[in-house]
């Protein structure tokens, strides 16, 4: 099984893809801190509801104890202690009111935290990824062709198909006729071309040599036995 290649061969642009990679990971990281920071600024807000909450629901049960109260002093029973359930209900009311703006609160933080380290990160992401993607499948795929002459033959064509006019007309006037002669010269530098956009280097003709004299040798397929003849002559 082929490695998976994650980087190119030239040192350079080895350098540059490593230095991206990290940066890409420390952006990751830098909105994923940003996403909590904006997380607890909101959720310091839910502090004043959440007290108010509390505030209420302690003013309610206390109402209610006073109410209780007056109801049981005799000849005031309870219509003294009507206006203090009043007031306990009100209370409550305002409790509730407090409890739902807390909750809001907390909402509000979970969506703001998750827009502010999600949404940038994901812009990021979208456009670094799969172009990270497409260089290792395709230089994870060329560094199994790289073994034999032929292999070059391969990548000029794709460099005729793939490289703009431009450059092809820099290595060659008729680099389509040259390659279908057979050129090794043109064939090596089209093929360094498509090379170079896949992070790989071309192998010299010493390593081309080594592998080719490495390559197992084909068995001689045998000749097919012929029958014998048969002495068909008239007697």
């Amino acid at each position: 099984m082929t490695p998976m290649k994650m980087y190119a061969d030239s040192p350079g642009r080895r350098v540059r893809q490593i230095v991206t990679d990290l940066l890409f990971v420390m952006w990751c990281g830098a909105f994923v801190l940003i996403g909590f920071a904006v997380h607890s600024m909101i959720m310091d807000l839910e502090d004043p509801s959440t007290d108010a909450s509390r505030s209420a629901s302690g003013l309610a049960d206390s109402l209610r104890d006073a109410g209780d109260v007056v109801g049981g002093i005799p000849l005031v029973g309870d219509e003294g202690a009507e206006p203090f359930e009043k007031g306990a209900d009100a209370a409550e009311k305002m409790a509730t009111a407090a409890e739902d703006g807390s909750q809001n609160v907390a909402n509000l933080a979970v969506a703001l935290g998750l827009y502010s380290g999600l949404v940038p990160l994901a812009l990021i992401a979208l456009q670094y990824l799969p172009r990270r993607a497409t260089f290792v499948r395709n230089a994870t795929a060329g560094q199994k062709y790289l073994d034999a002459r032929e292999d070059l033959d391969l990548f000029a064509l794709r460099a005729l198909a793939r490289q703009p006019m431009h450059v092809l007309a820099q290595i060659s006037d008729d680099p389509a006729g040259d390659w279908r002669s057979g050129d090794p010269v043109l064939i090596e530098r089209l093929a360094e071309l498509e090379l170079r956009d896949c992070g790989l280097t071309p192998p010299t003709r010493q390593q081309l040599a080594v592998a080719v004299q490495q390559e197992p040798a084909e068995p001689p397929v045998p000749e097919p036995a012929l029958p014998p003849r048969s002495d068909t002559r008239p007697r």
